[in-house]
């Protein structure tokens, strides 16, 4: 890390940049607010009052510039428009677009003005161009701020871009932070920086091939632009701060079949080792044939405790997306959304996150209603799956009349969008969804309790019953023996893990067949999002020995109340099922102890256990390393732990700003530790 980066980082960490924070006036004119408007063409108003209230900021020595100083203004929409369309339509989230992956490599070559004169003049065409123009006057301000400071270079860089192509890498890092910024300006959220070290490694390539850069000077650039992500995410809305979506993919097969894992790749790894900070959040796509080199370089992140790289197999996610439907270049080109989901870049449409199947709360609900019918496992499995059925038809039902707030300057990105007068928010190519899958260990551990205990043993269906609605109180002997003694996923007991394959299964045969409005597919997964939280509260005692209380696992992970194996043991039943059909996305999560890499060969051990996973079949990975007096502690004093990271679903954000529940998660998941 060079002086002048150290000294850039240390300025944002302390938030010296937020006193060019405006407050709004509450009672500002909002000139979008106007029911005679276009709802596209209110989001451009919207946009260019946003930009045009922006005051240049530069930090000392800026290197990649623009920084926010207003806040998110106020919807398009008063409260009774909003209420009135909230009546008539599903909204998802906080109805902007979020979760897509734009290309922002054509832009940055190209540059806005070349679109810009491909605009008819239509009224859709109005908005867009008024977005364009927000930017590049914006952007105009400050070059001259820049200017004005002496920061000639930095001055050269604006006058350039994003107005034109990018011809160098500083342009082409610079171009790609002033397009993205003006997507959350939009109101856009979630839309990640796809597959950053493809579309920037020409820019690369070109510079030090002429000698315009060193490695290290463009390493300085890199920095810069890591930095320049780190500066407004407490302004971005997420469930959590850190939640951002603000996430990159590195390495993956390319479009044309070839391996993509390359210098800049290698380089956005050791930045994000030097900086520390919780953005970007990297994505490193393998397979069967990536070295372990490249696994132990995601190691040497894992061991600082960062909770990425979250891994993705291409052996697994590019021919199970073709078999959905997808076209081969573009399952080869996937990316991931802000947490894991698979999603394709310039074409996708996608909302992988409308809803989620409850594993734990359905097979819990079946055994409470009909285990007392059933007699025998095959019975009880048949009630479940009919339940599981119910719940996805009950839930794609729900979202009918789907509207996303419009977004003209986002629409940019996107293949047609301009050429077709079509807003992105009202479909592409591919306009998918996905449910996600919560708890599905804890299920299985339910139902091998099940058959371990009642009908391969001697416990009375009416004592498992009365034991869950009493809590245990009174049945430790029975809880004893199905927390301890029954089998359970994660310990590589085909009884328990059997159980979670057939649940899967039965999940994506459940969604099969489904179309939703637009006409897209629905995609099962094993992600979880905050719906652990939200499920786990819905939920007494469970047949598997876990009291009320007690939360679900986030993501695809074992319960928290069973003693593992080791990790061996837990990949090789995560591996089990078939991953393929639940490609939503949704990894397996393994919390590592920071005394696992006190020994010198610890990198390499863990970068095989990796390795392993991905040649076993898994889909997708996240590690995560704690130590949890470290976290009880930060609990106690979070004045002393701002910079402590953890990963928390699909992203990672500091614990102390995190909410308690998610802190109370994190430190009962340490407990857990492989």
């Amino acid at each position: 890390m060079t002086d002048r980066i150290r000294a850039m980082k240390d300025f944002q960490w302390e938030r010296k940049h937020h006193a060019a924070r405006i407050q709004l006036d509450r009672n500002m004119k909002l000139p979008y607010r106007d029911a005679n408007l276009p709802d596209y063409t209110r989001t451009a108003l919207r946009l260019k009052l946003a930009l045009d209230m922006e005051s240049p900021f530069l930090f000392p020595n800026e290197l990649i510039a623009f920084t926010r100083t207003v806040p998110a203004l106020p919807l398009i929409f008063d409260e009774k428009e909003w209420a009135d369309i909230k009546a008539a339509h599903f909204i998802h989230e906080m109805g902007n677009i979020s979760n897509l992956s734009p290309d922002y490599g054509t832009i940055i070559q190209s540059g806005l003005l070349v679109l810009k004169e491909q605009l008819t003049g239509s009224e859709y065409h109005k908005a867009i161009a008024a977005s364009i123009d927000a930017v590049l006057s914006l952007t105009a301000r400050y070059e001259a701020a820049a200017r004005e400071n002496g920061n000639v270079a930095l001055a050269d860089v604006l006058k350039k871009v994003p107005a034109h192509g990018a011809s160098s890498f500083r342009e082409a890092l610079q171009s790609l932070r002033i397009l993205h910024y003006a997507m959350w300006c939009e109101g856009d959220y979630h839309n990640t920086l796809g597959r950053f070290d493809q579309y920037m490694l020409p820019y690369l390539e070109k510079d030090l091939q002429s000698g315009a850069e060193t490695e290290e000077s463009a390493f300085e650039l890199l920095e810069a632009f890591f930095l320049s992500c780190n500066r407004d995410s407490d302004l971005y809305p997420g469930m959590q701060q850190g939640d951002n979506g603000q996430s990159m993919v590195l390495g993956g097969m390319t479009v044309d079949g070839k391996d993509g894992f390359n210098l800049l790749s290698k380089m956005c790894l050791k930045a994000s080792g030097e900086l520390r900070l919780i953005d970007p959040k990297i994505n490193l796509r393998v397979s069967k044939d990536t070295p372990l080199w490249v696994y132990e370089m995601g190691t040497q992140l894992t061991k600082l405790g960062l909770g990425f790289p979250q891994y993705e197999n291409d052996d697994i996610a590019i021919p199970a997306l073709m078999k959905l439907g997808y076209a081969e270049e573009d399952a080869r080109n996937y990316a991931m959304a802000a947490c894991w989901e698979f999603i394709i870049p310039a074409r996708g449409m996608e909302i992988p996150n409308i809803g989620a199947l409850p594993f734990a709360n359905s097979v819990d609900s079946v055994i409470r209603e009909k285990l007392l019918s059933c007699e025998n496992m095959e019975m009880l499995k048949a009630a479940i799956k009919e339940d599981i059925f119910a719940r996805v038809k009950e839930t794609l039902a729900e979202r009918k009349n789907l509207y996303f707030i419009p977004s003209p300057y986002l629409s940019l990105f996107f293949d047609g969008c301009l050429k077709n007068e079509k807003d992105i928010s009202l479909g592409n190519k591919y306009n998918n969804w996905g449910l996600h899958g919560t708890g599905v260990a804890a299920a299985a551990d339910m139902l091998a309790a099940v058959e371990h205990t009642v009908f391969q043993g001697e416990t009375a269906k009416e004592t498992l019953l009365s034991a869950m609605e009493k809590n245990f109180e009174g049945y430790a002997p029975l809880q004893d023996r199905l927390k301890n003694h029954c089998p359970k996923m994660g310990n590589d007991d085909d009884r328990a893990d059997r159980y979670a394959s057939w649940l899967l299964s039965t999940f994506a045969d459940a969604v099969n067949g489904h179309k939703n409005e637009r006409g897209g597919i629905v995609r099962a997964g094993t992600g979880s999002a905050m719906y652990y939280i939200f499920h786990a509260n819905e939920l007494g005692a469970t047949a598997d020995g876990r009291e009320k209380g007690v939360p679900l696992p986030a993501n695809y992970a074992p319960s928290l109340n069973i003693r593992l194996n080791g990790p061996v043991s837990l990949i090789k039943s995560f591996t089990k099922p078939d991953l393929a059909r639940t490609i939503n996305g949704g990894p397996l999560t393994i919390e590592f102890s920071e005394s696992v890499f006190t020994q010198a060969e610890s990198i390499t051990k863990v970068a095989q256990l990796v390795q392993l996973f991905i040649q076993l079949g898994g889909h997708q990975l996240q590690l995560n390393t704690v130590n949890r007096d470290r976290l009880l502690d930060a609990q106690a004093h979070p004045e002393n732990y701002r910079n402590l990271i953890v990963r928390v679903w699909g992203w990672s954000g500091y614990f102390v700003e995190l909410d308690k529940c998610y802190q109370d998660h994190i430190i009962r998941r340490a407990e857990l530790l492989v």
